[in-house]
């Protein structure tokens, strides 16, 4: 993919250009911004221009080629063995940073979800972030780079990846993919910015099995225990998915409280479901829904420092059902 095929960051896309034709490209950068929003598309269209024959990345010429089907000898990709980027995968790709480049001037080298490296992977790559090869470009990938090293950051030239806008996202939707009006919206407004939710695995989460999810939701009640143990059970082997489907009911509670407060259906997230979030905003009121979404919030922060997702599920039905 060029520069051109990647929609939006057209800021970033021209710094990049700018500093390889100018020859002032960095021998490191941090590509930092939320998941899916285009960093690992736009570190894979800088290599593309460096390797390119033309200069361009044409997509003809066989480094283009080679880059495409990721088996260019100058192309390394370091990613996370399991949960972590350990020390023994940073010194390999060291050793092989060490050498010439084989076909094109410059080596490049993508580290993947660079928040991953452990301590002792993160000081290891110091040494090559502070003694680079002057044929050598290294960027790294991450959505969460506060967890990286100072030294590491202050090593590497920042480029932020904002999120994109919701209207872009619906607007490719619909007129790129065929999809209709009202899923396009609710597929934009659960993406949270990223072209990866939206058009990936996630869209058959935001659409078919959100109504399911909610229609099971909206029907638990306090004084039935049995049925709210097993959504919860249902919803902990969802282990993956399980902050996206926290993430809906989020979205649901809002609607609820912007209906409360008297809204237009056009404001809503759930605008398919404008009449359950009406019909359930008639039997809450403010300060339920708040308390509502609270609980959502203190769920995703237990969830995060890996407490029991059975019992952290049990708890907010619980109070989502009170």
């Amino acid at each position: 993919m060029t520069f051109s095929q990647i929609i939006g960051h057209e800021r970033q896309k021209d710094i990049l250009r700018r500093a390889i034709s100018g020859g002032r490209l960095a021998h490191a950068y941090l590509f930092a911004g939320p998941e899916g929003v285009g960093k690992r598309l736009m570190a894979l269209a800088t290599a593309r221009v460096l390797f390119c024959a033309e200069g361009s990345g044409c997509g003809e010429c066989a480094a283009c080629r080679k880059l495409d089907h990721r088996n260019h000898p100058d192309l390394h990709i370091l990613e996370p063995d399991g949960s972590s980027i350990k020390i023994e995968q940073v010194r390999a790709i060291q050793r092989d940073l060490s050498l010439r480049p084989v076909e094109g001037r410059r080596k490049v080298c993508l580290i993947e979800a660079a928040e991953a490296m452990t301590t002792a992977a993160a000081n290891a790559l110091l040494k090559t972030l502070e003694e680079p090869r002057g044929d050598t470009l290294l960027i790294l990938i991450s959505s969460q780079p506060q967890r990286l090293l100072e030294t590491i950051r202050s090593r590497c030239q920042l480029l932020q990846f904002p999120r994109q806008p919701l209207e872009l996202i619906r607007d490719v939707l619909q007129t790129q993919l065929g999809v209709a009006d009202a899923e396009a919206h609710v597929l934009a407004a659960l993406s949270d910015g990223s072209f990866k939710k939206a058009f990936g695995k996630d869209r058959q989460l935001y659409l078919e099995e959100r109504r399911n999810l909610l229609k099971t939701l909206t029907a638990l009640s306090p004084g039935s225990i049995l049925p709210l143990l097993e959504f919860a059970e249902q919803l902990h082997g969802e282990k993956s998915a399980l902050p996206d489907i926290l993430e809906i009911f989020q979205a649901f509670y809002r609607d609820v409280l912007l209906a409360l407060h008297g809204r237009d259906n056009s404001e809503l997230v759930n605008l398919d479901l404008a009449e359950k979030v009406r019909r359930v905003a008639g039997r809450e009121d403010v300060a339920g829904v708040l308390g509502k979404l609270e609980a959502l919030k203190t769920a995703r922060w237990q969830l995060e420092r890996n407490l029991n997702p059975q019992l952290v599920m049990e708890v907010l039905l619980l109070r989502l059902a009170a």
